[in-house]
């Protein structure tokens, strides 16, 4: 599986630049005025994976498939969305159907571009946009808590823990927090979940500095990071400029020529890539052959028959075992046959917890 991450913000701060950059596209267009992205754009983009490289010399692999990961440039929110003002009902409906949250900050000045508060703030910024998902929240549960008191007062007992868990979380968003710091026991997550609440994503804050401020951020980026920090969030320091320009050299030694010249080791995509993995407690798995070596996505936790699942229905219905070796195994003994012989490789059952960098084989029988 892979996963999608919907760029939210402002207009102006940068979201399809970045979209572009990340994509590797023009599929969103950039302009200087509000909502020049109307439709969600969706971009696919392989995530580099040094490790599937490894393998696939050691497998002699005749191709190499990487996992991917879906971006959505979701169209600038305004004051009000809420309330259906700009393009706020579409707004929130195509943050309700990603994974997990962007929400990239204008950290940067520029007389070139405007600011819709004409002037630049970037925690004013995301005060706003949290603002407005979490009073579409609050209007959703009042609806949904009224209804379902009803039923518990008329005998439906067996819905009296999903209104307590509603009720928690209404009362959190009243205290101005998101309904990701609702205290939820373990056995009461399914029905948090169920909510689809949009202050339930996961966030990560981009803060979009100037060229010169890529590597260490500037005081704005750092203010972006404690407002995260305080929210139980994640936050990066990225350049929407420098990303674009990268992405519009051709070679793996141009764009490392360049990023060095800046100072940087790696692009944002990888450290964008990086957090999502962590926002969205996701692991990545490898099947290795003559034919193919390829990557796969899972969350974490999850057992080798649901892993086999990833790739094919028919090799979860039928699971009989899974070959498995762990990634240093694999590059320490020169492949399969090497851990193999040095008794590396592991018979594992359906039940076994699939971890990051195990390299599978599936035994199955439909």
């Amino acid at each position: 599986m892979g996963f999608n991450c919907g760029i939210v913000g402002l207009p102006n701060v940068g979201k399809s630049t970045l979209f572009n950059a990340l994509s590797a596209t023009a599929a969103a267009q950039v302009a200087n005025y509000p909502f020049c992205t109307i439709e969600p754009n969706v971009g696919r983009v392989a995530v580099p994976d040094p490790r599937l490289d490894a393998i696939a010399k050691l497998a002699k692999s005749a191709s190499v498939v990487p996992t991917y990961l879906e971006f959505v440039d979701i169209a600038g929110l305004v004051r009000g969305a809420s309330q259906g003002e700009g393009l706020g009902n579409q707004f929130l409906g195509n943050i309700r159907a990603v994974d997990a949250i962007l929400h990239v900050l204008r950290c940067f000045e520029s007389e070139d571009v405007t600011h819709v508060d004409e002037s630049v703030d970037p925690v004013r910024d995301a005060e706003t946009v949290d603002t407005e998902l979490m009073l579409a929240d609050l209007a959703s549960l009042e609806r949904r808590t009224e209804a379902l008191a009803k039923k518990v007062r008329g005998g439906e007992k067996a819905l009296k823990a999903e209104l307590a868990v509603m009720e928690r979380a209404q009362a959190t968003l009243a205290e101005g927090k998101p309904a990701a710091m609702t205290p939820v026991e373990d056995d009461e997550r399914p029905i948090f979940e169920r909510l689809q609440l949009l202050t339930a994503k996961p966030v990560l804050f981009i803060a979009n500095v100037e060229e010169a401020a890529a590597g260490d951020g500037n005081a704005r980026s750092k203010a972006v990071e404690d407002y995260a920090t305080a929210r139980g969030a994640g936050a990066i320091v990225i350049s929407a400029a420098i990303e674009a320009e990268v992405a519009a050299l051709e070679s793996p030694e141009e764009r490392a020529d360049f990023l060095a010249t800046l100072g940087l080791k790696e692009t944002g995509l990888a450290r964008v890539i990086r957090a999502g993995y962590g926002l969205l407690d996701l692991l990545t798995f490898f099947t290795a052959g003559p034919k193919e070596a390829r990557a796969w996505t899972v969350e974490k936790g999850t057992k080798a028959a649901g892993a086999a699942g990833a790739i094919h229905t028919d090799f979860e219905r039928g699971f009989i075992a899974a070959e498995t070796i762990a990634y240093a195994d694999f590059i320490a003994h020169q492949g399969e046959q090497g851990a193999k012989d040095a008794g590396k490789l592991r018979l594992e059952g359906r039940d076994y917890v699939v971890k990051d960098g195990d390299v599978m084989h599936f035994r199955f029988n439909v």
